[in-house]
């Protein structure tokens, strides 16, 4: 009957679909535009803006009456001898694989809208996300997965297409601190249905698409939807292989550090270690851009506790993730970009304070991989990390170097909505930091 009934409910429905998608949508690969040093990113997001003094921005309490500075001990560490604070022991054992930004700025201290601006370039409005712009500009490697997934991640913001296509969105699994060993990929997994019925249903549901799709001049909003259902069929075979890490080794597992995470009076558990191994695996499958999320880092009380806690849940599994990576002849090949929605202020080392603020103003990201420079830091803050004061460095700047990396021209990379054209660096543009590059 649906299929002879050209006015049914289904064809109704369908047409509701397709008016909500506004262009031609296409998950294939794409050639970058540029030489691209890196072929995919791994974004380690420290949700809550973690404190830049305490574990990579080092600052001594120095003179008679000691400023705001760094609370525990750094050391140098590697050939690069770049300081990282005793917090972060395992990562200091890679620094040699870092490079520092020390004079990241934002424009902003609320939460909210920081947050937003650093993963889509607008503070204000929903908008692209950075993992959504780069899988429109170059598509998957991978035809049965997702070219952007997303997680323990807890707002929609993070994985949002917005007025792109939604197949650029991210694929969030896990969603607000939920048991990572039990995350998985909504409405994929299932056994209801054997493969070979489902691939009947759904070619049924395709010809009348493509039947639809043969009558009708303007099309790119269907051509979406029907890619759309076809990626769905295809990830219900390789998703749940690649979520399932019973063929790890016990050495990895202990690397990682899976499933020993505890959560802290403010830190959600996210079982980091998890989401680190996930990340090595979609990126051999594959996926363009992987983002992590580890918080919160909103310590305006028990600082020294909670900024304890929280480095420990992610040191060694980075530690590893790094490691793994160089070791399979990835790290080379792949961005990863560690940071939050902005710093925080130092605190005297009398012990009489443990709270402390917001820091738009000055704090630090490192990158490793990907083709950025090794063991070198650029950027500075000011001698109590209150501002960035050399090498300044913007989230839209960041952008601009993360789209330049992948082989994609930030100023280029722009998609006609309400009347203008929009960019992830916005109207204002951003610039490549070029100090940085290898």
């Amino acid at each position: 009957m649906l299929q002879t009934a050209s006015c049914g409910f289904g064809y109704t429905a369908f047409s509701a679909i397709c008016q909500q998608q506004a262009r031609a949508a296409s998950l294939a690969a794409k050639s970058p535009v540029l030489p691209a040093r890196a072929k995919r990113v791994i974004f380690l997001c420290m949700s809550g803006g973690p404190a830049h003094l305490d574990t990579f921005d080092y600052k001594p309490q120095t003179g008679k009456k000691p400023h705001p500075g760094s609370l525990f001990k750094f050391k140098q560490h590697g050939e690069s001898g770049l300081p990282v604070s005793e917090l972060m022991p395992n990562i200091a054992q890679h620094v040699d694989k870092l490079c520092m930004l020390n004079g990241m700025y934002c424009d902003t201290g609320n939460h909210a809208q920081s947050f937003l601006q650093l993963h889509t370039g607008e503070r204000l409005r929903p908008r692209p996300s950075m993992g959504a712009w780069i899988n429109y500009g170059l598509g998957t490697e991978n035809q049965n997965l997702p070219g952007f997934i997303s997680l323990n991640t807890s707002k929609p913001s993070v994985y949002s297409s917005s007025f792109l296509p939604p197949v650029f969105e991210g694929t969030p699994i896990g969603v607000n601190g939920e048991d990572m060993s039990k995350a998985t990929i909504a409405n994929v997994a299932g056994s209801h249905l054997t493969s070979s019925v489902k691939r009947r249903q759904l070619d049924l549901i395709q010809a009348m698409n493509k039947k639809h799709l043969d009558q009708r001049d303007h099309t790119d909003d269907l051509e979406s939807v029907i890619q759309s259902m076809e990626l769905g069929f295809r990830m219900q075979a390789s998703a749940p292989q690649l979520l399932d890490i019973s063929d790890e080794s016990p050495a990895t597992l202990e690397a990682y550090r899976v499933g020993k995470q505890k959560a802290g009076k403010t830190c959600r558990q996210s079982d980091f270690g998890r989401q680190c191994l996930l990340a090595r695996r979609f990126a051999e499958a594959g996926v363009r851009f992987i983002e992590l999320n580890h918080g919160s880092w909103d310590q305006h009380k028990y600082h020294r506790e909670e900024t304890m806690a929280n480095c420990l849940a992610v040191d060694a599994p980075i530690a590893a993730l790094l490691a793994d990576l160089d070791q399979r002849g990835l790290l080379d090949e792949t961005l990863i970009v560690w940071g939050g929605e902005f710093g925080r202020p130092g605190l005297l080392p009398d012990g009489k304070k443990n709270e402390t603020g917001h820091n738009p103003r000055g704090f630090t990201f490192w990158m490793a991989g990907g083709g950025v420079k090794s063991g070198f830091a650029y950027g500075k803050t000011d001698p109590t990390g209150a501002r960035a004061i050399e090498g300044r460095a913007h989230f839209r700047d960041l952008h601009a170097t993360i789209l330049h990396l992948m082989g994609l021209k930030h100023d280029e990379l722009a998609v006609a909505h309400e009347g203008r054209n929009h960019r992830l660096t916005g109207p204002q543009g951003g610039k490549v930091i070029n100090g940085i590059l290898a």
